[in-house]
């Protein structure tokens, strides 16, 4: 082999060896990119779906009142015999303020109660996002350690849970309520609570 071949050949080596990298990357990227955009992510797996509700107690937010009554916190016990919307939010988290309305719009229902955990916030700050947005919730847990959405299974804030009657999840949200996912999914998974416990 000339002198010339041998260095065609290790130039093309050493190129190789620089784009080999890239390649890597790309194919990592390219991989990622497909599992992101490949389903529903609001359709992540719960392990906890069927399964009694956690029992953990959590207190209430301090000082928080609704139609001039204190709210009290989340009691692990009192899920049996009533259908309970559980959110999971926080006056910091940004999607949390966009669903605020439709969780008031929720609250109307008279079939089910609204039970919020505040995740990792100061009391000042719940009260204050309560007061501008309303308050939904018949109770509302403050979770200052995160705990309780650890035991929840809680991936972020905003999630949302159905609890049947036999105080068992029956439906996991992660991410906010919409107006889309609030009629064609929620309200459904709603429905079926309600049905079962009949």
């Amino acid at each position: 082999m000339s002198t010339i071949d041998q260095n065609g050949a290790s130039l093309f080596r050493r190129r190789a060896l620089v784009l080999l990298p890239l390649v890597i990357f790309l194919a990592i990227f390219a991989l990622f990119l497909t599992r992101l955009y490949s389903g529903d992510p609001s359709r992540i797996p719960s392990a906890l779906i069927g399964h009694p509700a956690p029992q953990v107690d959590l207190p209430p937010i301090a000082d928080l009142d609704r139609n001039g009554k204190p709210v009290p916190g989340l009691v692990a016990t009192s899920f049996k015999g009533e259908v309970t919307v559980v959110n999971v939010w926080a006056s910091w988290c940004v999607p949390c303020h966009d669903e605020a309305p439709l969780l008031m719009q929720l609250a109307q229902d008279n079939r089910l109660r609204l039970i919020g955990i505040n995740y990792k916030d100061k009391p000042d700050n719940a009260r204050r996002f309560l007061g501008r947005y309303g308050n939904p919730f018949a109770a509302a847990g403050a979770d200052q350690n995160g705990r309780a959405a650890i035991e929840w299974g809680v991936y972020g804030v905003p999630e949302t849970f159905i609890v049947g009657r036999d105080a068992r999840i029956a439906y996991k949200l992660v991410g906010p309520i919409t107006p889309d996912n609030l009629d064609k999914v929620l309200k459904p998974e709603i429905d079926k609570a309600l049905a079962a416990g009949s």
